[in-house]
């Protein structure tokens, strides 16, 4: 059975959840049984999450899939392009390389407008993005296509920016799109089902 790592973040900034970690709970509820699944949680700090996925990494994945929360976003989007970049939310016009010799950017390998396709003919929103930002999300897509060819590794990797639940934007002052966990959830799932093929 094909392996795959699938990672989600922390509560971050103002919001009390993180619609990445609310889909992998309520995956991890009815677990696939056609792939052999490791989860992780990982902190909001760059440091941090480069350390955990090179650990992680290193156990050997086929697939390791992302998710992260786009609070905007009115679909769920497959990133394409992760970029060499990392732009600190404390200090927002400084663009540091995530790693001073890497290449300016990566693309996912996995097959996204496949999947886009299949998402949207299920009646569940989604798109191909042309990338993830230069936030943590763009870090994690990146240092795992690196880290991944650092270290020699099969594994190829995906972003998948998810909308905010419905229970985050109860309280907005103003309208904010959102797309039920479940929707979402729903959506990682058909996904890894498609890995096991």
């Amino acid at each position: 059975m094909k392996r795959v790592l699938l990672t989600a973040f922390e509560p971050y900034d103002r919001w009390p959840e993180n619609a990445s970690w609310l889909v992998m709970k309520k995956l991890t509820a009815d677990l696939p049984t056609s792939i052999v699944l490791t989860t992780r949680r990982y902190p909001v700090d760059f440091v941090a999450v480069r350390s955990r996925l090179a650990e992680d990494l290193a156990t050997g994945f086929d697939y390791a899939i992302h998710l992260g929360q786009h609070p905007r976003a009115t679909a769920i989007h497959l990133e394409q392009i992760a970029v060499n970049v990392g732009c600190d939310r404390g200090n927002p016009d400084s663009f540091p390389p995530l790693e001073t010799t890497g290449p300016v950017a990566y693309r996912s390998p996995l097959p996204l407008e496949q999947w886009a396709t299949m998402l949207r003919s299920s009646g569940i929103p989604a798109r191909v993005s042309q990338h993830a930002g230069t936030f943590l999300c763009n870090a994690a897509l990146y240092w795992s296509c690196h880290l991944t060819q650092q270290l020699r590794l099969v594994t190829k990797s995906g972003f998948m920016h998810l909308p905010l639940d419905i229970s985050q934007v109860i309280g907005e002052a103003g309208d904010a799109p959102s797309l039920p966990v479940e929707i979402s959830a729903a959506a990682v799932r058909m996904i890894l089902d498609t890995l096991a093929e």
